[in-house]
């Protein structure tokens, strides 16, 4: 069965573990130094927060899937969805070792897909070994930088330059 996975930066790890456990009604499963993780159940999410990089905010989103099959299924649809993938293959990221790709969707939101494989003792720079990715892995967790520069959002009525 396959898990939504959200991954939001933040300035204040402490303050945002105690805002968190007090949504979720639960406390992290891992907690460390930049970074906390719970597995919920209802809603079934790996919902992550970490002090690693990127504005405070949305960082990324994923599906986290339990076995090889899931993995090549969600594959096959990253790529019917179009855009670039990434196909990070083995690596350790968020204190975990993972197979995983990337793509950004219309709107720039990165989109992780993976499977765990186990526990990393360290929190990992996410470059699997792809050189495309070894000269992002300042960013937060492990999403490659998929842009190449910032595209400005077009001026509208709402939202005026």
């Amino acid at each position: 069965m396959k898990r939504l996975h959200i991954h939001v930066a933040v300035d204040d790890l402490d303050r945002s573990i105690g805002f968190y456990s007090a949504l979720f009604a639960a406390q992290p499963s891992i907690t460390k130094p930049d970074y906390a993780k719970w597995m919920l159940d209802d809603p079934r999410v790996n919902f992550a927060i970490s002090t690693r990089g990127r504005e405070p905010g949305l960082d990324h989103l994923g599906i986290q899937v339990e076995d090889a099959g899931e993995l090549q299924e969600i594959y096959a649809r990253l790529h019917k969805a179009g855009g670039a993938v990434v196909e990070q293959g083995e690596t350790a990221c968020c204190y975990a070792k993972s197979e995983k790709s990337w793509i950004d969707d219309p709107a720039g939101i990165s989109w992780e897909t993976f499977l765990t494989s186990g526990e990393s003792t360290t929190y990992g720079d996410g470059t699997g070994g792809n050189p495309r990715i070894a000269h992002e892995k300042a960013s937060s967790c492990c999403a490659p930088d998929m842009k190449a520069a910032p595209t400005p959002a077009p001026a509208s009525a709402c939202c005026p330059e």
